[in-house]
């Protein structure tokens, strides 16, 4: 081949128009044709068994002689071929124009081609700016590229506008066929188009070929056309094969890149799409696009299984393959494109609108939903800067979290985080999923049941946080104030339209006594219920007013989430329980009575059998995961605290500081219309405030206590936040009401109601009591930020916890596995002393749940005191039989405790220091006893496993769009008029 010529050649076109089912476009293609300044030297038409009337239209404007009338199976480069094989060679350079039915060029695009041709005699295939048939202004393509797992890349975001910013010639790795202007002696010399490619990705293959034969493939962008994508788009149906065009489309992507690649970046695509197609199968079935698995899966095994025909197709194009492929893979897509797609499809899926493809698609798209903000802005830019800056609902939860981080920087990035109802955090996520899974915990005196299921929720965080327990803590205690802020922002949208009405409830609920005092007190599962509470309100509002699928899925997830708020506070279910069943015969909306039943049916069946457990024991209802201490939960709760949604405790701000926010609920009730919606919201305020009364005056015994001298009054912070949530919401809702309304008055020829404007009166102290509302309630959350900055952490929470054993007893106990420890600290109601039997080490979280057997308890119970008490006798016989070893006395240590223990002869001393005292049983102990494995649990577990998956997948957001994809409707023919060109 010569790559220069000694003097221009004479240029002769060949347009070849392949028809099928494309009456509807076909005649402006013509027209469109024949209306080229350079005028086309030969024209002719091959119909592949059109029925719409196709043929008999390329007959009337061509000539019957210029017409090939094929098969309807025939694909387009079998119909090209066809028509080149009984076409002589014209004289000069011929070029092959390559058109399609539903493309139509503009009148300059031919001489605008050919002009580039002359400037570039390299060139063999040139092609068009391409934009949409219906939305002129919207680009199709200016070249095509591909990954190497075969995923077309136009690098244009959905429905770009052009604007001239590609204009230019570019060399790029594949044009279109539609409009493709291409060499005729380069087309015969790499084979034209594979007829393996009926359709799909033929003009990817051709090109390719062309690269590695040394030639130039470019994009000549003056030259415009418009295409309508029929077969892509599904306007007209596809007869060269009966699979369905996603995975021809699929299949042929694959194809292409294998039979082109040379053999080692070969063998690393055909790994990559193995891994990656197997992967976007999973996503897709979350998604609840099976029928898109499934084509993702046949697509790359049809491929696989045909390994002769892939060796044919390499061998056809082995010339120039590995010579010219550092040309080629300059014009491939970057790798990191495909993390980016990856990305966009995760944040579909999270959107609501499935796995779907990113790249490469220009179709019309639907207008994005309202309220998702966090997701996307007005214009379709997706950039992080723009969604931080103009983001109300990202403003938020940075500014949350600053002043998270501002008042707990003495928590974070301590040696180890504890103190309060929080267990000092040891261990990993190993350790968990060991905890819950084994038949029989490691806890001090054997297990009595199961452990809780927050460990597994625990488990699988700590596991995706890289095995950090700590981690996976701190984020859900620690960060509970903006994670509710989030939650309650994006969980209100469909709720309330004002933005800023959101940030204002958003902000009031997240900066709640009830937030404050978990954090300062280390509840746990406070906190998660916490951040669940919004999204349980807006999955309810779901399950209760949707329709069909999104109601069902929305009943999953709730009760799915349910679960998981459960499994850490078991007060939350029958909280909700309640008005869930009674919305059922209120609201009377067929399906409704089903979904309710899932949502409360899903947690009984995925918390069996440590649900049963706790159900046995009512008084376990009112713990939450941690630890039950006295000191924690005000004993003498006064009424207005719970008036003014504050639970007591540590941690907790002055009652007045959330006056403002009740009175602005309050104020709530006085707003006309919708008093159903602010009904409801009032309707769970009081629920909740009365079970906070209740839950606050009722004594509980932790896990393993004894019932009479252990107790302390549960904490009310769940069923307060509860209630706080239904005022907020109220008060939101009625604000934007308010804000509507005014908004509706501005438009021309509005009428108030005549309730309305007979009462509207002198608006002066209606306008003067709005404003002072409005001021209380923007002072709200400004006044809780301030005085949570102000005060700081002050509860028992450390971000420094010591071990509670001191250092010589776990010098002992290490060298002794299985061997227990008795450990006696102060803090016990009467002034007493509280015994906990250890296993060697501090228990990790989870494990102080666990009840420990009755009658070993109380054995071990009497036999403390009397080593305390100093009475001698068999009480070390007692502690020897049950396998303790060393007896621990946490600092300070009180002399007469000291004293006693040294008077027993069975004991003797290790070490008294201010870290405590260890004492160590001088008599043989008995080994524990091996306790009987359940082989039943390991079944359970399984089926709890595979429930919880199925449950997953049922909850998990599909598509809206069904895989339908939206385009602009075409009007009647008789009235649509083009843009001009």
């Amino acid at each position: 081949m010569s790559s220069t010529d000694s003097f221009p050649l004479h240029h002769t076109v060949t347009a070849i128009v392949v028809s099928h089912d494309g009456t509807r476009w076909l005649r402006e293609t013509l027209d469109a044709l024949f209306g080229q300044t350079r005028p086309v030297d030969r024209i002719v038409g091959a119909d592949n068994g059109s029925r719409d009337g196709s043929a008999a239209l390329l007959k009337e404007v061509l000539g019957p002689q210029a017409v090939l009338t094929l098969p309807r199976s025939t694909g387009f480069g079998e119909a090209v071929a066809e028509v080149l094989d009984r076409l002589d060679p014209a004289g000069g350079r011929e070029w092959i124009w390559l058109l399609h039915d539903d493309c139509a060029p503009d009148e300059r695009a031919l001489e605008t081609l050919l002009h580039a041709a002359d400037a570039d005699p390299e060139a063999a295939v040139l092609g068009p700016k391409l934009r949409d048939w219906l939305d002129r202004r919207v680009l199709l393509e200016v070249g095509v590229t591909v990954d190497r797992t075969g995923r077309r890349d136009t690098g244009l975001e959905p429905r770009e506008y052009d604007q001239g910013q590609y204009d230019g010639v570019r060399d790029v790795l594949s044009v279109s066929t539609a409009g493709m202007l291409i060499r005729r002696d380069v087309w015969e010399e790499v084979g034209g188009l594979d007829p393996f490619l009926a359709i799909f990705r033929d003009d990817l293959d051709l090109c390719w070929r062309v690269r590695s034969a040394g030639y130039r493939v470019r994009n000549v962008t003056r030259a415009i056309a418009w295409h309508a994508e029929a077969a892509h788009r599904r306007r007209r149906r596809i007869t060269v094969s009966g699979d369905h065009p996603r995975r021809l489309d699929r299949r042929n992507g694959i194809f292409v890149v294998l039979a082109n690649l040379p053999f080692w970046p070969m063998a690393r695509a055909l790994l990559r799409n193995a891994a990656g197609s197997s992967f976007r199968a999973l996503l897709f079935l979350l998604a609840k696009q099976p029928a898109n698995a499934l084509d993702e899966i046949v697509a790359l095994g049809s491929v696989l299984a045909h390994p002769v025909r892939m060796i044919r197709a390499r061998r056809a194009r082995a010339r120039g393959r590995k010579e010219n492929h550092l040309a080629v893979r300059r014009l491939l897509t970057p790798p990191g494109t495909g993390y980016r797609r990856l990305a966009d499809r995760v944040q579909s899926y999270l959107a609501g609108s499935g796995f779907v493809e990113s790249t490469g698609r220009h179709h019309a798209v639907g207008p994005a939903d309202e309220g998702d903000e966090l997701l996307a802005d007005g214009t379709g830019n997706a950039g992080v800067l723009w969604r931080v800056l103009h983001n109300p609902g990202t403003v938020l939860f940075l500014v949350l979290l600053v002043i998270t981080l501002v008042v707990e920087r003495g928590l974070v990035g301590g040696s180890r985080l504890g103190g309060g109802a929080l267990v000092p955090v040891i261990g990993g996520a190993g350790d968990l999923w060991t905890l819950y899974t084994e038949g029989n915990p490691r806890t001090g005196l054997g297990g009595d049941g199961w452990a809780p299921p927050y460990v597994a929720v625990l488990a699988v965080l700590s596991t995706v946080l890289f095995g950090k327990t700590w981690l996976a803590v701190s984020v859900l205690l620690l960060g509970c104030v903006p994670l509710a802020g989030a939650t309650a922002y994006a969980a209100t949208r469909s709720l309330v339209r004002g933005r800023w009405t959101r940030v204002w409830f958003a902000s009031s609920y997240a900066l709640l006594p009830v937030a404050t005092g978990a954090v300062a007190a280390g509840r746990l599962g406070t906190a998660v219920v916490f951040v669940l509470l919004p999204v349980y309100a807006a999955l309810a509002v779901t399950v209760f007013t949707g329709e069909g699928r999104g109601a069902r899925r929305a009943a999953w997830a709730l009760g799915l989430l349910l679960a998981v708020g459960t499994a850490f506070v078991p007060l939350v279910y029958p909280l909700l329980l309640l008005p869930g069943v009674l919305a059922v015969p209120i609201l009377r909306r067929r399906g409704t009575g089903l979904s309710t039943a899932i949502v409360f049916g899903v947690p009984v069946a995925l918390l069996l059998p440590w649900l049963a457990g706790v159900v046995t024991e009512p008084g376990r209802l009112l713990l939450e995961a941690g630890l039950h201490l006295p000191g924690l939960a005000d004993p003498a709760l006064p009424a207005a605290s719970l008036l003014l949604l504050n639970p007591g405790g540590p941690g907790t701000p002055p009652l007045w500081a959330t006056g403002g926010l009740v009175a602005v609920c309050l104020a709530a009730l006085f707003v006309r219309g919708s008093r159903t919606v602010i009904a409801i919201g009032w309707g769970v305020a009081l629920s909740g405030v009365l079970a906070a009364v209740l839950v606050s005056r009722i004594p509980v015994a932790p896990v393993g206590g004894d019932a009479a001298e252990d107790t302390a009054p549960a904490w009310p912070g769940v069923p307060l936040a509860l209630a706080a949530l239904g005022m907020s919401l109220a008060a939101a809702f009625a604000a934007d009401r308010i804000r509507g309304f005014r908004e509706l008055r501005e438009l021309p020829g509005f009428r108030a109601p005549r309730r309305a404007r007979a009462t509207r009166g002198p608006g002066g102290a209606r306008r003067a009591a709005a404003l002072l509302v409005a001021a209380v309630a923007a002072a709200t959350p400004l006044l809780a930020a301030g005085l949570w900055a102000a005060t700081g952490v002050t509860g028992p929470i450390s971000g420094n916890v010591r071990d509670v054993l001191p250092p010589a007893a776990v010098s002992v106990s290490v060298s002794r596995t299985g061997e227990r420890i008795l450990l006696l600290r102060s803090g016990a109601p009467g002034g007493g002393l509280a015994f906990t039997v250890l296993r060697g080490r501090t228990p990790i979280i989870g494990e102080t749940d666990i009840p420990s057997p009755a009658g070993p308890r109380d054995l071990v119970g009497v036999a403390a005191a009397g080593l305390v008490s100093g009475r001698g006798g068999d009480d070390a016989r007692v502690l020897a039989a049950h396998g303790v070893r060393l007896v621990v006395v946490a600092a300070p240590v009180d002399p007469a405790v000291s004293g006693a223990l040294d008077s027993q002869p069975a004991l003797a001393r290790v070490s008294l220091s201010e870290r405590g005292g260890v004492w160590r049983l001088t008599q043989p102990i008995a080994a524990p006893a091996a306790p009987q494995e359940d082989p039943w649990r390991a079944r359970w577990l399984w089926a709890q496993a595979l429930m919880v998956s199925l449950v997953a997948v049922l909850a998990a957001p599909g598509s809206r769009a069904a895989d339908r994809e939206v385009v602009p409707q075409e009007p009647p023919e008789t009235t649509r008029r083009l843009a001009p060109r």
